[in-house]
């Protein structure tokens, strides 16, 4: 796996992709059907769109019902993808996603975008912190938190052809540069971008490009810190986490969602049960969201490479 990070941001934001990434699939796939909660021009698909009236449906600001059309779509046969904003595409249509798409095995790929402080001016109501928490509670449910473009336009496809219900969430903006265009990824599995033998730093979405400045300072200072890209929440790589553990003895979880049920969970359930040690995280504690540009909601909220450098330390310290 080809790590190209120097810490730049990509030419490219994450709606493009999205919206690029769609139109190829149902050009290539008649059964591919596109349904969108009228945030079609937020992930730039309306001009094609309107274009494509019989694959690209504007469900309007009713997403449990987008959410139960897709499920019978699912059902005669079609591969539907649905998006909203995160909020809207986790907690206002969990309960059609869970017993319509989970509960009777239709499958569905639901895009959340904007997800956690990537709202962003939006505010609070906008800001879902526990959106994976949700989705990782419903049966063989597939939950990912997306880091870089090259990530998105390898996985996206790959989750549209996986059974059950997918959940990808995702910001729409900006990205730093991870992986070499090309890279191939296995859902259900981590990537270590950087190896390390002090302290394991496991990231997920935005966070992954702050566990490396993070790293990198840390080496500055004689500790050395793996980061993993645990871009798949659910199924998680437990078989990676356990072996980074027992290689650094201590472990740091980053993400721009609640501590209670995202990856931070998954990561410390993984932890007891199989290999104990010094756990630190970097992850929303029981807040709403607000209103403010991004930068300052990262700040607001700890979710820094200045934050994830002091919980490595602490993590260290205590082996």
């Amino acid at each position: 796996m080809d790590i190209i990070y120097n810490g730049e941001k990509d030419t490219k934001i994450f709606k493009d992709v999205i919206s690029s990434t769609i139109q190829k699939l149902v050009a290539e796939d008649e059964n591919v059907i596109y349904l969108d909660a009228d945030l079609m021009s937020c992930i730039n698909t309306l001009k094609w769109g309107r274009q494509h009236r019989d694959r690209a449906i504007d469900c309007g600001i009713a997403e449990s019902n987008m959410a139960g059309v897709a499920a019978g779509l699912a059902a005669v046969g079609f591969r539907p993808i649905i998006h909203s904003f995160g909020c809207f595409a986790s907690r206002r249509c969990f309960d059609q996603v869970f017993l319509s798409g989970g509960y009777a095995k239709n499958d569905m790929t639901i895009i959340g975008s904007d997800a956690g402080v990537c709202a962003a001016m939006n505010g609070g109501t906008h800001m879902p912190f526990e959106d994976m928490a949700l989705m990782r509670t419903i049966p063989d449910a597939t939950v990912v938190d997306i880091s870089d473009n090259v990530l998105m336009e390898d996985v996206f496809p790959k989750l549209v052809y996986r059974s059950g219900v997918k959940y990808m969430r995702t910001a729409r903006k900006e990205s730093i540069k991870l992986y070499a265009p090309g890279t191939v990824f296995e859902i259900g599995k981590g990537n270590v971008l950087r190896d390390g033998t002090d302290v394991t730093i496991v990231a997920c979405g935005i966070m992954v490009a702050k566990g490396m400045e993070a790293a990198q300072r840390l080496s500055q200072e004689g500790i050395s810190a793996a980061v993993i890209d645990m871009f798949t929440v659910k199924p998680i790589d437990a078989e990676l986490i356990e072996k980074y553990a027992a290689k650094t003895g201590a472990v740091v979880c980053a993400e721009n969602h609640s501590v209670n049920g995202g990856l931070t969970e998954a990561v410390a359930r993984t932890l007891i049960e199989s290999r104990p040690v010094p756990m630190e995280h970097v992850a929303v504690d029981e807040r709403f969201g607000q209103v403010g540009p991004q930068s300052f909601l990262e700040e607001e909220y700890g979710l820094t490479a200045e934050h994830i450098y002091e919980c490595a330390k602490r993590a260290v310290s205590r082996k």
